[in-house]
Parts: structure tokens; C-alpha cells; sequence
């Protein structure tokens, strides 16, 4: 719900002029920003409704209406048209309330120019409705070119931007293309117009997955050249044929079905999403790309979904007569309708349960998995980038040059219990998972971030702090110390991470300390540092929801531009701290689980455990065991048997 506010007298005109048609809106903050768009069926009720006693549910959105300043809107003669508008909007300012596709640029298509007498095939990035067919989009150029580089090996076109009207030549010799057989030489009237078109309706039927007459035919054109003789025309036609078989069996996944789907799968994992977009055509899988989603970070999957699928399709006219999704995108029929309204026939969207469907469905948020992984792996490996985003963030922040060591600090529990604290270090922009540390928390017995969050600073800087005051250091970096780890602060990790270390193993001093969490957590950090008397390492903290950084002493937060490159490398750093933070208390947690009232009792290690639960098979018979009883156990004595029965009646385990 979005607290009350008085609104600005603009626009509370706004509002009450607002019509019933439907449209698209955008929400501008008092700076001219584009904060959020939207569509609605009608406009006046959708708008309104932001403003309302009630207000938004989502929190998100409710955040975002306490800066909205102003709102424009555009009437459209239809829902569908309002769909494509906005889609079309968010590419153009990327407001950061929406859910947005990663990329800033238009993705690549194949285009084939119908419009021409003879038809060029090409990569573009602007769809025109010039008479030309488009297939895609592509998630990269690179996909592109291979889609392009293997038509190349099975028919001859013309790439070249000469103007070939029918019955013109345009040259007097042609390009090397046509003498290597690439090209079938429309410049010099090598072939005619009808011909040249049925080799493009040959491509056409390529990329739409029906391979299976191109393979036949070629078969006839190779037995026709080996009957005449003619075997240098014959190997060629068999190249080609190999080429078109070796497609077909990589495609070959979905005999189910002979119809068209599209299989969706999707990966997420905190502000991001991956989306895995498999074209199946005539049973076969024609194409598959992944995209990237940001802005995902506390939207439910359903409106993650249904926001990219109404991006994805407004920029392709390949819309299939069936998608299977995940789960039901939100808004399902008017999306639904609104595809069927750019493909001219009904579109379903539904949710595999059962058989070859869900499989594909399976395999496909598989794939979104491991691309999301690949996608942030391959961009820790860029040093260029990371580079770039140190520099971003040491200018953000206004330090004097770029962090070299960043240290992340993030607290996990549930209502208080099993509660850790993660240490996550980046140096130079990378993970270093040795220097990570973790530390359980010993104060308090009820939840409570801040303490927890000071209780691990002081601990990590305690050490600092006092061999800076005997040593007199002027300096934090000549102590880099922490304070000995003790039992609990610095276990392994399944995934990475330090052991125990020795009190000389000193932790190097960080360049910038990142706390998770808004004001709150920064102020508990400040008083840590102020207690130690620290005042030579930066600190930030990272608001959860919307990645604002807050600097001590400064009430308006550090926004991050939506697409820098610190901005990416913050929230890299903050989910490996959550990550590291969350395995670490359901470690903690789970062990806490499997304990025994045994193990609390003097002289009962595990071999005599081990036999009491072997001999009563619970400590619920144990309880209802009688002394001599539990006596009689090989290994244990009367007097502790004597002992375990008292220790169980104490603590109001009898029955």
C-alpha cells in the first residue's frame, strides 16, 4: 500500500481528465524522468488506481508512486495497439520500474527483400513493412551470421546493394561470388527472375523448418548429374544435401507435434532473468535464443514472464500458434489476444503438465539456467568491463581511486535463529572466495539486522582497531588484521570459502565495505567504525529492493545509471553475499536440526549414542525406558544411566 501524500496540483488535473479509452501512460518524477509505463483497457480507472485509499499491493510499484510527479498518456484505438506502444515505449527510455530486456539495442533479424525482383538476404536491426520477410530475433549478431554463413553453403544468393530491376544488366562482369558458385549472377542476367525467386522460396522454407522437400529434391538433382556424368555437379549437390541432412537431425527433438510452438523457459536469480525462447516448427527446433531480463527483483514470476513475452513478440512478426510456458504469464488473454491479433489466428498460451510437452518445457528452463551462469561468468572474465565498472563506482562515490578490495557483508536468520553473518571479498572485480569469511552470531536472541550487522564489523575490525592504537599505525593498510577467528567464524563452504586460520593470518584492509541493507544497516556500520575510531575505509550501503547506495552524512541516496557497468558489479558482489549468507545458515540450521537431546548430556559421545538409539530407537523410548533398562545398553553404566534419566526429566522430556 503506498502512503498517503498530497499530490501536486497538476497532477491532480491530470487525473481528473484522464479518459476511459485505452492507452499507454508514463509516470515522470519531478526531474522529466520516465519512472514507469503502462497500459491500461482504461486509462482513467489504471491511473487512478495508483493514487487511491488503497493504493498499489506491490511493493515495488508502491515505492515508485511516492516520486511520481507527473503523468502523460496516449490515447490508442485498441488494447493490442496499446500492447505494441508500450513495448515500444520501455525500449526507448528504459524506465526503471519496468521489466526490462537487458540490451539497449534493437536485436538482429534475417531479412530476405521480397520486394525486389531478385530478393537479397541480409542482417538488419529495423523492421520496415517494406514487402520484406524477417526472421528472428536473434539474441547476437554472431547467431545471425551462422544462420547466414550455412545458407550460404546450400544456395547461391546475391548479397551485393546493386538495384536489379528485371530484364536489366547492371554489370559487365560479375563479382568473384558468382565464379565460386555463391552467387547466381542476377547483375550480368545469368538467370532470370522466376528461377532466382524459387531458390529464395527454397530459403524461405529453410528457415521456417521444412527441410524435408529441399532434401528430396536435392537427392533427384544428384542422381540426374550421376546419371549424366556429370559428377563434379553431382559431388556439389551432394555437399549440400549433407549440409541440409545434418540441420534436420540437429533440429530433429519434437516429433510430438507437428505445429507450431514455442517453448519458454526461464531462470532467475535476484534483480535478473534469463529467458530461453525455442522455436519449434513442423517438429522440429528452427531456433533458440536467451535473453536477458533486469528489473525482476521482487516481481512475481507470472509478470516476468508476461512482460517479456509482450517485448519479445512486439518486435517479430513470427508469432507461433501455441506458446508453452512455465507458469501463466500474467494478464494471459489479453495477451493472448493481443498475438492473435498480429498473427490472424488464435494463439494459446498454456502450461505443459504431463508427456513430450512438459519435457521440452523442462529443457528449455535447463537451458535459461546455464546461459544465465555463462552470461555472468563471461562477464567477470571481461577485464575491460570490470574495469570500466570501477572506475563508474569510485566516481558514484566520490573515492579517490578505484576499489581494489571491496568486502560485502550480509546477515541471514530466521526470526532470530541459526543467525550468520557472510563476508564476501572482490578483488578487482572478481570473487576471491579464499577471503571469504562467515561468522555466526553470538548476541541476542530475537532478530535484529542491525546488531547483528555491527556485531560482524566489530569483530572483523576489532583487531584493526587495536594494533593501529599500540602500533600507532597512520595508516590502516600497514595492520589488515582481524581479531583470531574463533569457533563458528570462519567455517568451509561447500562452494568456496576459508577455514580456520591462525591469529598471524591477517585479512588485508578493504578499499570499500558494502553493507546490504539501506540507512539502517549503514548507521550500525558508521557506530562500529566510530566506536573503533576507523575512519579510513569507505562505507556504502545497498538498499535491497532498488539498488540506491547511501553514503554516511548524505540523505539522498547514490542512484547508479541503469545500464553502467557499476551498477552490474554491485549487484554481482550483494548476490554472492546473499548467496553465501543463505548456504551458510541452512548449514548451520540444518545441523541445529539433527542434534539430539544426547548430545547435551556429559559422558554420551557419539559411540554411545550410537547404541542407545540403535537398542531403543528414539529418545522417546529412551524417556520411557526405565533405569536398568537403559543400564543394560553395552557402554553405559548405571550412574549415567542414572544421569540421562535425570537430565530428560529436568528439562520436561518425560512422559
Amino acid at each position: 500500500m503506498s502512503p498517503q501524500r498530497t499530490l501536486p496540483a497538476p497532477l491532480r488535473a491530470v487525473l481528473r481528465r484522464l479518459p476511459s479509452s485505452p492507452g499507454v501512460y508514463l509516470m515522470k518524477n519531478a526531474d522529466g524522468r520516465v519512472l514507469y509505463v503502462g497500459k491500461a483497457d482504461s486509462l482513467r480507472s489504471r491511473v487512478r488506481s495508483y493514487f487511491g485509499a488503497r493504493g498499489p499491493e506491490d511493493v515495488r510499484i508502491s515505492h515508485m508512486v511516492t516520486e511520481v510527479a507527473d503523468v502523460q498518456y496516449i490515447v490508442t484505438d485498441t488494447v493490442s495497439e496499446a500492447y505494441l506502444l508500450e513495448s515500444n515505449l520501455i525500449k526507448e527510455h528504459r524506465p526503471r520500474f519496468n521489466i526490462r530486456l537487458r540490451d539497449d539495442k534493437s536485436y538482429p533479424f534475417v531479412k530476405i527483400t521480397l520486394g525486389e525482383d531478385f530478393p537479397r538476404i541480409v542482417r538488419t536491426r529495423s523492421l520496415k513493412r517494406d514487402g520484406s520477410r524477417y526472421f528472428g530475433p536473434y539474441a547476437s549478431a554472431s547467431s545471425v551470421d551462422e544462420t547466414l554463413k550455412l545458407l550460404r553453403k546450400i544456395f547461391p544468393f546475391r548479397t551485393c546493394n546493386l538495384d536489379i530491376p528485371e530484364g536489366k544488366r547492371v554489370l559487365e562482369r560479375p563479382c568473384l561470388l558468382y565464379y565460386i558458385n555463391r552467387c547466381q549472377g542476377p547483375c550480368i542476367q545469368a538467370i532470370e527472375k522466376a528461377p532466382y525467386r524459387e531458390t529464395i522460396g527454397q530459403i524461405v522454407d529453410f528457415l521456417e523448418g521444412k527441410q524435408e522437400p529441399i532434401a528430396a529434391g536435392l537427392r533427384r538433382e544428384m542422381a540426374d548429374h550421376s546419371d549424366a556424368l556429370r559428377f563434379e555437379q553431382a559431388a556439389a549437390a551432394r555437399d549440400k544435401l549433407r549440409a541440409v541432412e545434418r540441420t534436420m537431425e540437429q533440429q530433429k527433438m519434437a516429433a510430438f507435434s507437428r505445429a507450431e510452438h514455442d517453448v519458454i523457459g526461464m531462470a532467475r536469480e535476484e534483480d535478473e532473468a534469463c529467458i530461453q525462447v525455442m522455436q519449434v516448427r513442423n517438429g522440429k527446433l528452427i531456433g533458440r535464443e536467451h535473453f536477458i531480463v533486469e528489473g525482476a527483483r521482487d516481481v512475481t514470476d507470472p509478470e516476468v514472464l508476461g512482460s517479456f513475452l509482450q517485448q519479445y513478440y512486439a518486435t517479430t512478426d513470427a508469432v507461433p500458434r501455441a506458446l508453452l510456458t512455465p507458469v501463466l504469464p500474467s494478464e494471459a488473454d489479453d495477451l493472448a489476444a493481443y498475438l492473435a491479433d498480429r498473427r490472424g489466428v488464435r494463439v494459446t498460451i498454456s502450461v505443459p503438465e504431463r508427456g513430450e510437452k512438459r519435457r521440452l518445457l523442462a529443457l528449455a528452463s535447463q537451458n535459461a539456467v546455464e546461459a544465465l551462469a555463462r552470461e555472468r561468468a563471461e562477464w567477470l572474465a571481461d577485464v575491460a568491463k570490470r574495469d570500466e565498472a570501477l572506475t563508474e563506482l569510485a566516481a558514484a562515490l566520490g573515492l579517490e581511486r578505484p576499489p581494489e578490495r571491496i568486502e560485502c557483508y550480509d546477515m541471514s536468520n530466521i526470526q532470530g535463529t541459526s543467525a550468520v553473518g557472510s563476508m564476501v571479498v572482490f578483488i578487482d572485480g572478481r570473487p576471491e572466495p579464499r577471503e571469504y569469511r562467515r561468522f555466526r552470531i553470538r548476541s541476542g536472541d530475537t532478530p535484529d539486522d542491525f546488531r547483528m550487522m555491527a556485531e560482524v564489523l566489530r569483530r572483523r575490525f576489532g583487531r584493526v582497531a587495536r594494533l593501529r592504537r599500540e602500533t600507532g599505525a597512520l595508516s590502516l593498510a600497514a595492520v589488515g588484521a582481524d581479531e583470531a577467528p574463533e569457533e563458528g567464524d570462519a567455517d568451509p563452504d561447500a562452494a568456496g570459502g576459508a577455514g580456520e586460520r591462525s591469529p598471524t593470518d591477517n585479512w588485508a584492509v578493504p578499499d570499500l565495505v558494502i553493507v546490504d541493507g539501506g540507512k539502517g544497516q549503514l548507521s550500525a556500520a558508521v557506530g562500529v567504525m566510530d566506536e573503533l575510531a576507523i575512519s579510513d575505509v569507505p562505507l556504502t550501503g545497498l538498499a535491497k529492493r532498488f539498488e540506491e547506495l547511501y553514503l554516511p552524512g548524505r540523505p539522498a541516496p547514490v542512484v547508479l545509471p541503469r545500464r553502467s557497468q557499476a551498477l552490474y558489479l554491485v549487484q554481482r558482489i550483494r548476490d554472492e553475499a546473499h548467496r553465501f549468507a543463505i548456504t551458510y545458515h541452512r548449514d548451520v540450521r540444518g545441523k541445529r536440526a539433527l542434534r539430539s537431546e544426547l548430545d547435551d548430556i556429559a559422558g554420551i559421545g557419539p559411540g554411545r549414542k550410537k547404541a542407545l538409539l540403535k537398542r531403543f530407537g528414539s529418545v522417546r523410548r529412551i524417556r520411557e525406558a526405565t533405569v536398568e533398562e537403559v543400564a543394560d545398553t553395552p557402554g553405559i553404566s548405571r550412574e549415567l544411566a542414572e544421569r540421562l534419566k535425570s537430565h530428560l526429566a529436568r528439562e520436561g522430556m518425560l512422559a
